[in-house]
């Protein structure tokens, strides 16, 4: 593995001239804008925020950028120089088929540990916080964190990435979406009229925010998982307060207690949708019994902006599905292409039979990776590239008909941060269900067979290699 925990991460950025330095930033809107700026740059995949106004030198705050290099890198893959955003799919998807579980190692002590603090020594108000979008509605620490919970039943692991909302000293707020497997272990203790431990880490390598962010199978731990990746285990210290399992290069971390029926305002914040789409609403809390903390740590940033149509940084649900047509017994898929986080899935496919357009789009949109809070899946034939919205879109202008291309799906799982979500059933308005779009936009299957659709204008591929031999160089 080229890196161990976020330092390494942020050197090995560096080293590709893809980190960006800079001091003096007040966190409240300016930080979050410069984050946001970021994104329309090109070759920046990091930021480090340093002499940070109010908070000691050194107590400093990261934020990541997509980009091709650091995706790669934080995946474990290796690529061909320019390789395109299908090939990356293609290597991710393969490294995913083949990972193992690796369990976690558990070590006495690490890097956390350099500074522990216990009940009243606890003050969450020392770290630099930001308010990450101007409307938000308070200081979020965690974004690119990992939740760490404990199934009370049978003891399985879960470290789910979910937004945290700092409200004072030692107290924070912790929004899931239903469904999420945090989500379900602190409705399990609450079941019970137990309190549920929860730890969070706020600073680690980006690795297991991919995979916190990923959807797995319940009784799938994040953890054995993310050994897999990186092809040596996750070292983790059991948490003097809770006993569960933290990543011991963390940069900060915290244990405490959420309690059945004690809730605070939480939110509003800007997330994945673009949205405020959830409000202020009353959320569950976390009592922090314990703080553990590197020297100089290092806070990870990641909050969601306006979705934005880059393919690549979509490689990793991309794979998922893919790989969950084929093991559900799919022929013949091509490629696929995440636009959007979860709202649009496009797959092509080379047709082999009646119906098996249909059939790709209604699993694709159901299976993990294209289930939750999905809204268009889209089919294309093997000529379309997936990840080039400029085909996709010609394919939905000239090989579909509204009358006879569309199909919808009603009461599918969603979230309250899906402006558009139904309203649910439950007393409280809460929106969990949406209704979602399959669009057979691939030639009719009875023209394509019969070779009685029009022939698509431009160069054969022979030609083309011919013409580029003789003539790229004149063209660069």
């Amino acid at each position: 593995m080229a890196y161990k925990d976020l330092r390494e991460w942020l050197a090995q950025i560096e080293q590709y001239g893809e980190l960006r330095r800079i001091d003096g930033v007040p966190l409240y809107e300016e930080l979050g804008a410069v984050h946001e700026l970021a994104h329309t740059k090109k070759n920046v995949a990091a930021i480090l925020f340093d002499n940070i106004p109010g908070y000691p030198e050194g107590y400093r705050i990261a934020c990541t950028v997509p980009s091709a290099r650091s995706t790669a890198l934080t995946l474990n893959l290796q690529l061909s120089q320019g390789a395109s955003v299908l090939e990356m799919t293609q290597k991710l998807r393969e490294k995913l088929g083949d990972v193992g579980r690796i369990p976690p190692k558990v070590v006495k002590t690490g890097p956390v540990l350099e500074n522990t603090y216990f009940d009243d020594d606890v003050d969450l108000m020392k770290f630099p916080v930001p308010k990450w979008h101007e409307l938000d509605g308070g200081e979020f620490m965690g974004t690119g964190d990992l939740v760490i919970t404990r199934d009370p039943d049978d003891g399985w692991i879960n470290a789910g990435t979910y937004r945290v909302q700092r409200h004072d000293k030692n107290t924070l707020g912790f929004f899931i979406s239903p469904g999420k497997h945090g989500r379900i272990h602190r409705e399990k203790y609450f079941a019970k009229g137990q309190p549920c431990p929860v730890a969070v880490s706020f600073g680690h390598d980006p690795l297991m925010v991919a995979v916190g962010s990923s959807v797995f199978p319940s009784g799938f731990s994040e953890y054995e998982y993310a050994g897999g990746m990186r092809g040596e285990p996750v070292e983790v210290i059991h948490g003097p307060v809770t006993g569960l399992p933290i990543p011991a290069h963390s940069e900060l971390a915290i244990e405490g207690y959420s309690y059945p029926d004690e809730v605070r305002p939480e939110g509003p914040f800007g997330e994945f949708t673009g949205y405020y789409a959830s409000g202020e609403r009353d959320e569950p809390v976390i009592h922090v019994k314990s703080v553990m903390h590197r020297n100089n740590p290092i806070i990870l940033g990641m909050p969601p902006l306006k979705p934005r149509t880059a393919a690549e940084v979509q490689i990793k649900r991309a794979a998922t599905v893919w790989n969950g047509l084929e093991r559900a017994g799919i022929p013949d898929i091509v490629g696929v292409g995440c636009y959007i986080t979860f709202f649009i899935t496009v797959v092509s496919i080379h047709q082999r039979y009646p119906g098996h357009s249909r059939q790709v789009g209604a699993i694709a949109s159901q299976i993990p990776g294209g289930a939750y809070c999905g809204r268009w899946t889209i089919v294309v034939d093997e000529d379309i590239d997936p990840t080039d919205m400029d085909e996709v879109l010609w394919a939905l202008a000239t090989r579909c008909d509204p009358a006879l291309s569309f199909d919808f799906l009603h009461r599918c799982l969603s979230t309250p941060l899906d402006p558009m979500s139904n309203k649910g059933l439950t007393p409280d308005g809460l929106r969990m269900f949406n209704s979602r779009v399959i669009v057979d936009a691939c030639i009719p299957y009875e023209l394509k067979t019969r070779n009685l659709f029009p022939p698509v204008v431009g160069a054969s591929p022979g030609l083309l290699a011919k013409v580029k031999a003789k003539y790229e160089a004149f063209l660069d």
